[in-house]
C-alpha cells in the first residue's frame, strides 16, 4: 500500500511540475520531455525488485533464493527502510540521475 502511495504522490508531482514546465515555457516538446524524464525517474526509483537489489552487489548475477526472499519481506515488515544505503548503488543513481536533469535541465532552459 505504501508503495502505491509513493507512486500516485510522485504522478502527482510529476503532473504539477509539467504544468509549470508548460506555462513558463509555452512549449509541448518541453513538456512532453519532462514528463519523459520524470516518468523513467520515478520508474527507476519505485519500481525495482528491491528484494532483488538489496543484496551485496557481487549477488546481483545470481537469483534470489527464497531465504533472501523470505528474509527481505520479514526486514519489511518490520518497518526498516524500504530504500537501503549502498555506495556502488548511490554512485550509480547520482550518475545516472544528475547527468539526466541536467540534460533536461539545458533543453527546457533553452
Amino acid at each position: 500500500m505504501a508503495n502505491e502511495a509513493a507512486l500516485r504522490t510522485s504522478l502527482i508531482w510529476l503532473a504539477a511540475i509539467i504544468v509549470v514546465v508548460g506555462i513558463s515555457t509555452r512549449s509541448f516538446k518541453k513538456m512532453m520531455a519532462t514528463y519523459v524524464v520524470g516518468g523513467l525517474g520515478i520508474a527507476g526509483v519505485l519500481l525495482p525488485d528491491w528484494g532483488y537489489f538489496n543484496r551485496d552487489f557481487s549477488r546481483w548475477t545470481s537469483p534470489v533464493t527464497v531465504e533472501e526472499r523470505a528474509s527481505h519481506i520479514a526486514s519489511t515488515r518490520s518497518g526498516s527502510k524500504r530504500f537501503k544505503v549502498y555506495p556502488i548503488r548511490m554512485t550509480v543513481y547520482t550518475t545516472v540521475y544528475g547527468f539526466a536533469l541536467y540534460k533536461w535541465w539545458v533543453f527546457v532552459s533553452n
